[in-house]
């Protein structure tokens, strides 16, 4: 009997009510986003992905790397996945590293397997610096019109007017048209992919930022930190900036599945990334020639760019769904 009332009183606070347990934002956010198994699953194909992207770069580079993209068996072209090679036809260094081809080779004996390693990482890297782009240039146009609203330059038209009317210039345009008329014209380049898909994609970040800001420039603590003498650059980027940033990352990460998706299609026409590096947009190219001989060549490729780009965006859905308040009795 005495242990049971050491129990309860020890359970019960001084003041005699229960204490709810503490949780930070962090932890909320986390406990909803569980919740949702779509976006788990998303979450859980985002790391698996990384980590295969990331040992692509490291077994796939260098001047004798572990698994050779670039390697030509001529002898062994269009072998089915999980086939054999014919060791009797092969040097020992041009035998496959697990002793078969786990995706099989393509129309030049090359092995899809290291050739899909390879891609791997010039999609991630692609999807992540394009956005990552897009996102500075958003930030920065959307705070400048949000904050700034209607201050006219020159008496002409106000900053607002001017940041907007260049979104909605950009907007009208159709996106991969534009991007495949700028790639067609520049030399062909990794570094230009990214560059070019991320000056024509931060329309979306600039509208979101924008909308934030005008609500948040009215605010106490922005009010607040006029009046205490705060330069407008450090108002915008230190409190400003992080109070607008939910919606950027979750257009942000959708906008790197739409990335991926853009330079695969851009490699799929010849205007991608360039030989030798290979992405999964040039392994579809490839196999489209071999769609019945050898359909591993369309299908392997295809299938990782489906479900990469269907993980970030039930990632991307899941974050929406527990950075809004009012979505987030849906799940």
């Amino acid at each position: 009997m005495t242990s049971i009332e050491n129990m309860k009183t020890s359970t019960v606070p001084e003041g005699g009510a229960l204490e709810a347990p503490r949780r930070t934002l962090f932890q909320e956010n986390w406990n909803q986003f569980k919740r949702n198994r779509l976006a788990m699953s998303g979450l859980v194909i985002f790391v698996i992905f990384f980590i295969i992207a990331a040992a692509g770069l490291l077994l796939t580079s260098g001047t004798d790397p572990i698994f050779d993209p670039a390697l030509v068996r001529l002898q062994e072209k269009l072998r089915p996945p999980l086939s054999a090679p014919n060791f009797e036809t092969l040097k020992p260094e041009e035998v496959p590293r697990f002793g078969i081809y786990l995706f099989g080779t393509d129309d030049l004996g090359r092995d899809v397997f290291s050739r899909m390693l390879q891609g791997a990482w010039v999609s991630l890297t692609v999807g992540f610096v394009a956005v990552g782009i897009a996102v500075v240039i958003g930030v920065m146009l959307g705070g400048i019109a949000g904050y700034y609203g209607n201050k006219r330059i020159l008496n002409l038209i106000s900053v607002d007017g001017l940041i907007v009317g260049l979104i909605d210039i950009m907007l009208c345009f159709p996106s991969f048209f534009l991007i495949l008329t700028v790639v067609a014209l520049l030399p062909a380049s990794i570094y230009n992919i990214m560059i070019v898909i991320g000056l024509t994609s931060w329309m979306g970040a600039a509208r979101f930022v924008r909308a934030e800001f005008l609500s948040l420039r009215e605010q106490d603590f922005v009010t607040a930190a006029r009046a205490l003498g705060l330069s407008d650059l450090w108002i915008i980027f230190r409190h400003m900036v992080p109070n607008a940033m939910a919606p950027v990352l979750v257009s942000a990460t959708i906008g790197i599945a739409g990335a991926i998706l853009t330079e695969a299609a851009l490699s799929f026409l010849g205007f991608g990334v360039p030989p030798p590096h290979a992405t999964w947009g040039n392994i579809l190219s490839n196999g489209k020639d071999f769609l019945f001989d050898a359909p591993w060549l369309t299908f392997i490729p295809g299938f990782a760019v489906l479900i990469v780009v269907l993980a970030f965006n039930l990632f991307g859905e899941g974050l929406r769904d527990v950075l809004n308040p009012k979505l987030r009795e849906r799940h």
